[in-house]
């Protein structure tokens, strides 16, 4: 099984104190061509000013709904310990309404000790956080399963992360999406874990598309080697410069040109 080269970009909801900027950045990526268009869930910048402007993921995600037409939306990545999963999964579903199907839910186990000690979240340790992810993957595919009305298709579940003992069983698990923040040689020894815990659960890891950060033109086609499909370009606030999305872009209709149709 193979996948389409498709580009994304991060709309990282900091440091843009007005959020007609994010909304201005939405639009402008989605007629630069882009797939998917992500933000974070974070409620504090992660670069720059620590307390510097920030705003919600998920209210956002609303909004990218009802602006967008074409593009897929989602976070890169949710918090996973950041809200009940049952009320995430009806959130999610309502999303995937509203934007008429487009919706990625990703998620990850949570790793930003600020994000916790402000919100009063249990930081605990890698192990609880990911222990609850677990639980928060079953709870929530549980809850798509009796939502009335039922979402419009399977949403996709994009996990983010690279630990082989029990982030990687999730991805074979639950994963439609696999992103890693691997380099080539990480990269290829995870992956080879991964396909050992799709055998474990009977599932075909081909079919689980690969994500990386946009290594640049330069880079991309060996990643697509490695069973790639997926780059996304973060961009951050107030001016989110959009010169590395264009150039992605490019290069993915360079390489996989649209069909001509209708010529004798």
């Amino acid at each position: 099984m193979t996948h389409p080269i498709r580009i994304g970009v991060q709309l990282q909801p900091q440091h843009a104190p007005d959020y007609g900027l994010i909304r201005d950045a939405v639009l402008r990526a989605e007629d630069a061509g882009v797939d998917i268009v992500f933000n974070w869930d974070h409620f504090y910048p992660l670069t720059g000013d620590a307390d510097g402007a920030h705003f919600e993921c998920w209210t956002m995600l609303g909004a990218f709904a009802e602006q967008t037409e074409r593009v897929q939306i989602g976070a890169l990545v949710t918090g996973g310990g950041y809200r009940n999963p049952d009320l995430l999964a009806d959130m999610a579903r309502t999303v995937d309404h509203i934007s008429g199907g487009r919706l990625i839910l990703g998620i990850g186990a949570g790793w930003f000790a600020k994000d916790y000690a402000e919100y009063g979240y249990d930081f605990g340790t890698p192990g609880t956080r990911l222990a609850l992810l677990k639980e928060y993957l079953a709870r929530i595919t549980a809850r798509f399963a009796v939502l009335n009305p039922a979402p419009t298709r399977e949403i996709p579940i994009l996990i983010g992360g690279g630990g082989e003992r029990k982030t990687l069983r999730l991805v074979a698990e639950y994963a439609h999406i696999w992103h890693s923040f691997s380099n080539r040689e990480v990269l290829a020894h995870k992956s080879e874990v991964l396909a050992e815990h799709c055998a474990t659960v009977g599932r075909d890891p081909r079919r689980i598309e690969r994500s990386v950060s946009w290594p640049g033109a330069e880079g991309a086609q060996a990643f697509v080697d490695q069973g790639v499909s997926l780059f996304t370009i973060g961009s951050s606030g107030p001016k989110y410069d959009l010169s590395k999305v264009i150039e992605a872009v490019r290069w993915r209709d360079e390489r996989e040109p649209e069909a001509v149709t209708g010529l004798a």
